[in-house]
């Protein structure tokens, strides 16, 4: 009893497309999370933390 080879692969795409997993309902956009990351930056830097965090190193 001969086991068959496995069929050789091309190389290059896999024909797969990956897709882009709409998020679950009650969470977050993308977009939102992206901008809200923005302002908190900006709140970080206007209250003064980052000196702050700068001054005790």
């Amino acid at each position: 009893m001969s086991i068959p080879s496995l069929p050789r692969r091309k190389p290059g795409a896999s024909g797969r497309t990956l897709a882009i997993q709409e998020p679950r309902a009650g969470s977050p956009s993308r977009s939102l999370r992206v901008r809200a990351a923005g302002a908190w930056e900006r709140f970080m830097r206007r209250a003064g933390f980052e000196d702050r965090r700068e001054a005790e190193e």
